[in-house]
């Protein structure tokens, strides 16, 4: 099959253009100094889940009645469920997502003083200025996807934004630059503020296969000075414990959740589990 992560790319840049072209960076800032503050990532330490929302998967299919999806019903059983934030899904051809999916999300989250995450295939920063006109509170970088100027430049914009940032990786050459990402200045100001993160995504989004020992392989290349976060494969609450086991202090869940009926208590098991095993009490 052809690379997944070039061909979300290609669409990530089309939407990128399209976007640009019906409204400028200047006018997207001017309406973003309007908009009231996201919520701020907080963890609990120990163990934390983000947990996601998605209407489909491209490996796993739909999850989610297309005609009956409500994001907002979600996300408040996940902030109920005790999520430290609520990624969302905005790719619209693989995933069927939308800006309004995060946007709705993020309106009940503030409720609850959980921050929504903006996950997509950013190719540019105004894409970070479009996730905090949405409500965003947080947005995904994924490594392998930028080169080193287009990473520090998203990264300086979700600073200045109040943004926290997740860097996704997928190997060692990735970790290493998400390493050097730590020393920019906004790399820094986030560290330092509990707002950057770094994780290890089990499936290969060039591929969509998926390396169940990778999360073990990789951990001690991750900066130690960061959360770490377990994404994709974590199936059942025992997993959770196995990432904790492994180094990690932060899983993103999103398939296991989705296809669970009652979300609040899927997540609660995962807490319950991570933080059991880290020690700590849910």
């Amino acid at each position: 099959m052809a690379d997944f992560l070039a061909t979300m790319a290609a669409g990530s840049l089309r939407r990128l253009e399209a976007a640009r072209a019906a409204r400028s960076m200047d006018r997207l800032m001017r309406l973003v100094e309007d908009a009231s503050p996201a919520p701020r990532l907080s963890l609990a330490g120990g163990f934390d889940v983000i947990a996601e929302i998605k209407a489909t998967s491209p490996a796993e299919g739909a999850l989610a009645d297309a005609t009956d999806f409500d994001p907002t019903a979600r996300a408040t059983a996940y902030a109920t469920g005790g999520a430290a934030a609520v990624s969302v899904l905005t790719e619209p051809d693989r995933f069927s997502g939308t800006l309004e999916h995060l946007a709705a999300a993020a309106r009940v989250l503030a409720g609850h003083d959980v921050p929504a995450m903006r996950k997509d295939f950013l190719v540019d920063d105004y894409q970070v200025v479009e996730a905090r006109l949405a409500g965003a509170g947080g947005v995904l970088a994924i490594v392998a996807m930028l080169d080193d100027a287009a990473l520090a430049n998203l990264t300086a914009r979700a600073a200045e934004l109040g943004l926290f940032v997740l860097v996704e990786c997928f190997d060692a050459e990735d970790t290493s630059r998400a390493s050097r990402l730590v020393d920019t200045r906004a790399g820094t100001e986030l560290a330092k503020a509990g707002q950057l993160l770094v994780g290890v995504n089990t499936r290969d989004l060039r591929t969509l296969a998926v390396d169940n020992e990778r999360l073990e392989r990789l951990v001690d290349y991750l900066p130690r000075e960061l959360p770490r976060v377990a994404e994709s494969g974590l199936k059942v609450p025992v997993d959770a414990a196995r990432a904790v086991g492994m180094g990690y202090d932060v899983a993103l869940i999103g398939t296991a959740l989705m296809r669970r009926e009652d979300a609040t208590e899927a997540v609660v098991e995962f807490v319950e589990a991570g933080r059991a095993a880290a020690g700590v009490g849910a």
